[in-house]
């Protein structure tokens, strides 16, 4: 399974004849675009920033604290003479406290990057703590190129002007899915262990559990009585227990507020009833837990233990793709038939995000209004919706990083990784080369954790898909001993092929729409409700088995005392607001327009 060429390319028409050949060499140049800023011109007509800055990025998305390090760092240094100090909410705790604190000293930070649920982008704008970009961006690749995109998104503002940039921008139809060769969320697991069992059939959770034990009790005799079939971590909790909602996306729900909302419209599920996706995500980690496979560290840990954990090989199932597959499937394991992959449970129909033609406008990069130096502020944003930018930074998020350190183009034009890459991606502690900045290559990556673009677009560079796990090469070369008994297994050669080869994916269009502002008192009760939802849910999990639904009931009493029955209606309005956007989606960008796949 290969790509083909698609006919155009966002509002560009792609020219086959203007792509990347062997003989363009290993840089396509430093090139810098537009703006107001402190820079001038150099003799080659590149930018030439005069003064060394710290950039404070405010950044919900990040999951890393701190002056951004390694080979990212220094493109980042070369291109623009400064670096990015990153503040991020999912380190300190989560929620909103970080963003209500810091936005009262009305500086929120210089780059805002920011889910605008809940009116967030209103308030961003109406309190003045992001600026009107108008007339830095104007004259800008960036408007030209994806300019409906971006108006568009600005619509949500309430306001004239432009004030934020969206996340994964697409050409292709809304009921696409966005994502590349893996799904966003998913059960994968260590396969070599299920391969060991005899690929034992799963029909649902409870046979998943079953084989999850097994699976823990083979690991455990090769290696410790550390290893876990399941870990969790509490740093992304908001509405609810975040790992607990993992498995209602198996089955095609995603959150909004207390709402399950199934990605094609069709049901809407209150996750306190008995009979949600959601308790019976925590009865399946009740369960678990009582058979011993349950990390006891989980209600302790933060992510960055829990990720080590899957790096060492000491966890075995993965609720997400990015996390297992990142973590451990370097060559070395996979050549010796070890890593994560999908795992086949009959039942699960999983949560896919269609591509969004206007922009996903719940994600977006905005400039503060107490930035520095605005103007190569807006230059870097620019940059990042390069093909070269997204490249570079969409690295995180499954492109191929830099050209010439991590991937060429072979003689016959054909782009393939170098050896650096095969050992290095996609998130491999592997040393960089000093030129390219050095340290490692997973603690270079770009914290940003902001996709311009969808990963399955094309790369008008080069005319392949950003996602260099669809190169044709990169196909062959993972030919090791785990992708091919796998892919013999399953018939296919990646996840998302077998998922829509089985009907075991549901796509939710994607839409153009965040949550409104909400009622203040809906704000106050939400709060209260969502504290018992959580504590109460860690305790269901790690509570004696007959002592489950005597809690499940108190969580219920107790958060109907505090308001719950209006803040879900606020968060089912929303929800059906949602799926009527979808649906609009789903006819303005239909599959039949969206050119060839």
């Amino acid at each position: 399974m290969g790509y083909k060429r698609r006919v155009t390319f966002y509002e560009k028409e792609i020219d086959p004849g203007n792509v990347l050949s062997p003989a363009d060499g290993i840089s396509g140049g430093r090139m810098q675009q537009g703006g107001t800023s402190q820079s001038g011109e150099t003799d080659s007509g590149t930018k030439e920033y005069k003064n060394f800055i710290t950039v404070d990025v405010y950044d919900e998305f990040a999951n890393y604290q701190g002056i951004q390090s390694g080979w990212f760092a220094k493109e980042v240094r070369d291109r623009f003479n400064m670096e990015l100090n990153i503040i991020a909410p999912n380190v300190t705790g989560g929620g909103d406290t970080l963003f209500e604190s810091r936005s009262a000293t009305g500086s929120l930070g210089d780059l805002i990057l920011v889910n605008t649920a809940n009116g967030k982008f209103n308030q961003l704008v109406d309190s003045g703590l992001v600026i009107d970009c108008t007339e830095l961006v104007r004259d800008k690749d960036l408007m030209k190129n994806y300019g409906n995109a971006v108006k568009r998104t600005n619509e949500l503002a309430g306001t004239e002007g432009i004030y934020g940039f969206p996340n994964s921008i697409s050409s292709h139809a809304a009921v696409e899915p966005s994502e590349g060769s893996d799904p966003t969320f998913g059960p994968y697991i260590r396969w070599e262990y299920y391969r060991e069992l005899g690929y034992p059939e799963m029909n649902g959770l409870e046979d998943f559990l079953d084989v999850l034990e097994q699976m823990q009790t083979l690991a455990r005799k090769e290696g410790s009585s550390d290893i876990y079939a399941i870990s969790l971590f509490k740093d992304w909790d908001y509405n609810m227990m975040n790992n607990a909602k993992q498995i209602a996306c198996m089955y095609g729900y995603d959150e909004l507020g207390f709402v399950l909302s199934r990605a094609d419209g069709t049901d809407y599920q209150d996750i306190l009833d008995p009979d949600s996706f959601y308790i019976k995500a925590l009865r399946f980690f009740n369960e678990a837990n009582a058979r011993g496979l349950v990390d006891p560290d989980s209600a302790s840990q933060n992510f960055d233990s829990w990720l080590e954990k899957y790096q060492t090989g000491r966890v075995l199932y993965s609720p997400w793709p990015w996390v297992g597959q990142s973590m451990y499937n370097n060559v070395e394991n996979k050549t010796a038939g070890r890593g994560f992959k999908l795992a086949p449970v009959k039942d699960m129909q999983i949560f896919s995000f269609g591509c969004w033609p206007e922009g996903d406008s719940t994600s977006i990069i905005a400039i503060g209004s107490g930035a520095e130096d605005p103007g190569r502020l807006a230059d870097f944003i620019d940059w990042l919706y390069t093909p070269e930018g997204f490249e570079l930074n969409g690295q995180a998020n499954g492109a191929a990083g830099p050209r010439g350190l991590t991937w060429e183009l072979g003689e016959d034009g054909e782009l393939v990784l170098t050896e650096f890459g095969n050992r290095a991606l996609p998130n491999n502690q592997e040393p960089v080369p000093e030129e390219y900045g050095g340290g490692t290559w997973g603690n270079g990556v770009s914290a940003l954790n902001f996709r311009t673009f969808s990963l399955q677009e094309t790369d008008p560079n080069t005319g392949a898909p950003y996602d260099y796990l669809r190169w044709e090469s990169t196909i062959e070369a993972n030919r090791t001993a785990l992708d091919e008994d796998w892919s013999e297994r399953m018939g296919a050669d990646t996840a998302m092929e077998y998922l829509e080869q089985h009907g075991m994916i549901l796509t939710a269009p994607g839409a153009n729409y965040s949550t409104p502002a909400e009622d203040a008192n809906i704000t106050t009760m939400r709060e209260r409700c969502k504290s018992t939802v959580i504590d109460t849910s860690w305790n269901m999990i790690f509570a004696p088995a007959d002592a489950f639904d005597g809690l499940l009931k108190e969580m219920q009493d107790i958060a109907a005392g505090l308001g719950y029955e209006e803040v879900y209606a606020a968060d089912l309005k929303n929800a059906k607001d949602q799926t009527a956007a979808r649906k609009a989606a789903a006819e303005k960008y239909p599959l039949e327009e969206s050119g060839e796949k």
